[in-house]
């Protein structure tokens, strides 16, 4: 669709409509588009207002990780940390996102359930087996006890090429025959299950990464870009659930071609993303909660901000 196509079919539900009522007294700044937000009569205050009402309205989820600055996987995580950072994020959030089950993170889906947040509980795989042994026994022993909503077993093994599919499909299988009550699945970028009909057929709802920011597209057409990756998800899909378990827009860094790391730029994305799924009820969880330094040396300068809160815990828009 072209920039003029998709400025002349404007949106506006009622649904997206209420949170700026909640937010402004009936005044709508930015009527919705195809393409996102008009965002050309509201000021940044303004923008930042509506992020905080969606907030307090509570978002879907949002990928949790409860390292501090200086940790990063390999720490040993105590209970008293993931208490503190999971009590930042619990007013905001229905649903957090866990990426392993070891080293002390095997206590935050129980924590969550404490809190009355749902989890969805991630292992960790890779190319060690010996360890994805490991990783995976941990896993269920916390989905047995209770503690997972959904299981999922590895992230991103297909684009890392790091297992085969033959290999995924046995730990999905094995993964599913050991917590048969809790729905089981894999996360991947969204393409890979068109790639891999064999793994989207496995799994019990399909989880999919969707970032138009690593696909260098710019903060003007990403909503209407991750629209297009949400549609193409569904038809691999074939009828199961579609859950987009990451998405999210770095607030500082180098550019990825188009794609430009800034204040604005990810504060409207979150807008956007959140405006988007209360219309259509797409269920989403927000990458990330928190910034973390570690993720510099796989993904760059941008690797480090990609949280709603700072290293600290301090909300970035204020």
């Amino acid at each position: 669709m072209s920039k003029k196509d998709s400025d002349n079919f404007p949106v506006q539900s009622r649904s997206s409509a209420s949170v700026y009522e909640r937010a402004f007294g009936y005044r709508v700044p930015g009527a919705m588009t195809l393409r996102g937000t008009n965002f050309a009569d509201m000021s940044r205050d303004d923008k930042i207002a509506l992020l905080q009402q969606i907030l307090q309205d509570r978002v879907h989820g949002m990928s949790f990780s409860p390292y501090l600055d200086g940790q990063s996987p390999g720490t040993e995580i105590s209970e008293q940390q993931i208490r503190e950072r999971l009590d930042i994020i619990r007013p905001y959030v229905r649903w957090i996102r866990s990426f392993s089950c070891v080293e002390g993170n095997e206590a935050i889906p129980r924590i969550a359930h404490e809190y009355g947040i749902k989890t969805m509980v991630g292992v960790d795989l890779g190319e060690d087996l010996e360890e994805n042994e490991t990783n995976l026994a941990a896993g269920i022993e916390v989905a047995q006890a209770g503690h997972a909503d959904i299981f999922v077993v590895g992230n991103e093994n297909l684009l890392r090429q790091d297992l085969t599919e033959q290999q995924l499909l046995d730990y999905i299988a094995r993964a599913k025959a050991a917590v048969p009550d809790v729905p089981v699945s894999f996360v991947d970028a969204y393409f890979l299950f068109e790639n891999h009909p064999a793994v989207a057929d496995a799994v019990d709802v399909l989880l999919v990464n969707c970032y138009p920011f690593w696909e260098s597209c710019a903060a003007d057409y990403a909503l209407l870009y991750m629209k297009e990756m949400y549609r193409r998800a569904q038809r691999a899909a074939k009828g199961k659930k579609v859950i987009i378990s990451e998405t999210g827009w770095p607030t500082t860094g180098t550019p990825f071609g188009s794609a430009v790391p800034n204040f604005d730029n990810a504060l409207e994305y979150f807008i956007n993303t959140y405006r988007w799924a209360e219309e259509d009820d797409i269920e989403i969880f927000y990458f990330a909660a928190f910034d973390e330094a570690w993720k510099v040396g796989a993904e760059g300068d941008v690797g480090a901000y990609w949280g709603l809160w700072d290293k600290d815990g301090n909300l970035k828009y204020v």
